[in-house]
C-alpha cells in the first residue's frame, strides 16, 4: 500500500513531496507519535491501546510508539530495554547528549510495542527558543500561560529533533513514516516538514478542536457547519492559537485521515481540508477459543459487579440483583459531548415510568468519567466492610452448621434444624442485620468530589431527583 503521496494541497512553500510508491515493510520505520502514549487522558489512548497488537505483528521490530514521559505511568506500563535498532539508539544518544532526557523501553500492553518517551521537564528550559523557532516557521504564537500548548511545542521540539537525527543516519531512500494523532503532537509535523526531513507523515484528527468546543456550548453544530466563522469562533473561545497548530498540521501532512465519514464533514469545514483516507475506529475484539469460555467470564464480572451493589446498597438492598440491569456510561468527562445530559433525562424518564408500572426490574447505572476528588467517601467504604463483615458471619455460621450436620449424619441422625443453631449463632446474625441499618441514602458516587457544587453530572442529579430512593427503579 502507498505509505505517503504527492499533494497540492501544502500550507508551507518549498516542501519536499514524496511520490506514490509502494515499499516492503521491512524497509521502514514507523513511528506514531501521541501525547496519550501510555498516558490516558481521552479516547485516544483506548484506540492507540487496542490496535497496537496487530500493528506490531504487521511491523514488527520497525514500530514505535513516541509519546511523552511520566514517572507515575512509566513505573507501572512499561518495561525499560535497549532499542534493538542502531539507528534509533544513535538518535536517543545525541540528544541525551546535549540534556534532554529520552527513555525507551516496551508497553506492557498487548502486543507489547516499542515506545521512546520524552521527558518534556528535561527540556523546558529551551522552550522561549523552540517558540521563536515555530513562530518563525508558522507565524504561530503560543500565549505564556498555555501550559497544554507549550508543554505540546517542547513535545513537538524533541518529535523533531529526534526524526532529524534519525534521517541524517540514512544515505539511501527516505525510510522513515511518522504518524501523529491531533494537534499535541502536530507541531513535530509542522517542524519535520519545515525543515524538509525526508519523513512520510500523517495527521490523523479525531474530532476537530474547535468542534469539540462549539458541540460544548450547546450550538446546533451538525447543521450549521457551513455557517461559522471559524477565525472568530476560535479567537472568542481563545483558543485561536491551538486551532491554529491544529489547521497548520492537517495542511502539512502528506496524508491526512479522520476516523470516520461525519468527522471527514467537520475537518473539511472547521480545518479546510477533506481527509485523504477514512480510517474508522474499531474494536479490537479478542476471539474467545470456545464459547464458554467468554461466558464463564461474563459471569464472573457480573457476580463482582454485584458484590459491589450488595455492599454500596447495604440497608436498601429490597430488590433483586436477578431482575437487575447494569448500564453504562464512560469516557472523557465531557458532560454534553458525551452525551450523559440525554443519558440522565432519559433516566429521569425511566424512573417515572417503571415506578409507575410497578414493575420489578430495578436499573443500575454507572458513570464512569474522569473527575477531580480527593479520596472515596466514607459511606462507600463503610459499605463495603459491611458487606464483608455479613459474608464472614454467614460463612462462620456455615461452618458451624455444617460440623454439627455432618456429626448428625454420622451418628445416622436427622438434626432438629430448630436446634442445630444455638443462642450464640443468632445473636451474632442479629447483631449482623442490626449492623446493615442506616440513616441515609447510598450516595450517588463513591468519592468525594473537589468541586461537587458545580458538577455538571451532580448538579444534574439534583434537579430530577434521582437520590438512590427506595422507591427509585433507577439507581446511580
Amino acid at each position: 500500500m502507498p505509505l505517503a503521496r504527492s499533494l497540492s494541497m501544502t500550507s508551507l512553500n518549498g516542501l519536499p513531496q514524496w511520490e506514490d510508491e509502494d515499499l516492503p515493510v521491512e524497509d521502514l520505520l514507523l513511528f506514531e507519535v501521541s501525547w496519550e502514549v501510555t498516558n490516558k487522558v481521552g479516547g485516544i489512548y483506548t484506540v492507540i491501546q487496542t490496535k497496537a497488537k496487530i500493528t506490531a505483528d504487521e511491523w514488527g521490530e520497525n514500530y514505535f510508539l513516541v509519546g511523552p514521559y511520566f514517572e507515575h505511568n512509566v513505573k507501572t506500563q512499561v518495561e525499560a530495554c535497549e532499542p534493538p535498532n542502531p539507528a534509533v539508539k544513535k538518535a536517543m544518544d545525541t540528544m541525551k547528549s546535549q540534556g534532554c532526557q529520552v527513555f525507551f523501553g516496551r508497553w506492557l500492553i498487548e502486543g507489547s510495542p516499542y515506545v521512546l518517551l520524552f521527558d518534556i521537564g528535561s527540556a523546558a528550559w529551551n522552550l522561549d527558543k523552540w517558540k521563536g523557532e515555530f513562530w518563525d516557521v508558522s507565524n504561530i504564537g503560543i500565549p505564556f500561560h498555555d501550559r497544554e500548548a507549550n508543554d505540546a511545542v517542547i513535545f513537538g521540539s524533541l518529535t523533531a529533533w529526534f526524526l532529524k537525527e534519525l534521517s541524517c543516519q540514512f544515505d539511501d531512500k527516505p525510510n522513515i513514516v511518522a504518524h501523529f494523532h491531533e494537534w499535541q503532537a502536530g507541531v513535530g509535523l509542522i517542524l519535520s516538514r519545515s525543515q524538509k526531513l525526508p519523513v512520510a507523515t500523517i495527521f490523523t484528527t479525531h474530532a476537530t478542536l474547535l468542534g469539540r468546543y462549539l458541540c460544548a456550548a450547546n450550538i446546533d453544530f451538525y447543521n450549521n457547519l457551513d455557517q461559522f466563522d471559524i477565525d472568530k469562533e476560535a479567537g472568542e473561545r481563545q483558543i485561536y492559537h491551538r486551532y491554529c497548530m491544529e489547521r497548520a498540521s492537517v495542511h502539512c501532512a502528506h496524508v491526512f485521515t479522520t476516523v470516520s465519514q461525519i468527522t471527514a464533514i467537520e475537518a473539511e469545514h472547521m480545518l479546510k481540508r477533506n481527509p485523504d483516507v477514512v480510517t474508522p475506529n474499531g474494536l479490537n475484539i479478542k476471539k474467545f477459543s470456545a464459547m464458554h469460555e467468554f461466558q464463564n467470564l461474563h459471569s464472573m464480572y457480573k457476580a463482582r459487579i454485584q458484590e459491589f451493589i450488595r455492599g454500596h446498597f447495604y440497608g436498601h438492598l429490597d430488590f433483586s440483583l436477578e431482575n437487575t440491569l447494569f448500564f453504562f456510561i464512560a469516557g472523557r468527562y465531557e458532560f454534553s459531548n458525551k452525551g450523559a445530559d440525554m443519558f440522565l433525562e432519559a433516566l429521569s424518564r425511566l424512573n417515572f415510568l417503571l415506578r409507575v408500572h410497578k414493575t420489578n426490574v430495578t436499573v443500575v447505572v454507572f458513570f464512569i468519567m474522569p473527575a477531580k476528588t480527593n479520596n472515596f467517601n466514607v459511606e462507600t467504604l463503610k459499605g463495603q466492610a459491611v458487606r464483608k463483615q455479613l459474608w464472614d458471619t454467614a460463612q462462620s455460621v456455615k461452618e458451624k452448621f455444617g460440623k454439627k450436620l455432618y456429626n448428625a449424619l454420622l451418628r445416622g441422625e436427622i438434626p432438629d434444624l430448630n436446634k442445630i443453631l444455638d443462642r450464640d449463632d443468632i445473636t451474632i446474625m442479629k447483631r449482623a442485620i442490626f449492623s446493615t441499618q442506616r440513616h441515609c441514602l447510598p450516595p450517588v458516587t463513591t468519592h468525594n468530589m473537589i468541586d461537587d457544587s458545580n458538577d455538571p453530572i451532580l448538579n444534574t442529579i439534583r434537579r430530577i431527583g434521582l437520590f438512590n430512593n427506595r422507591t427509585d427503579r433507577v439507581k446511580v
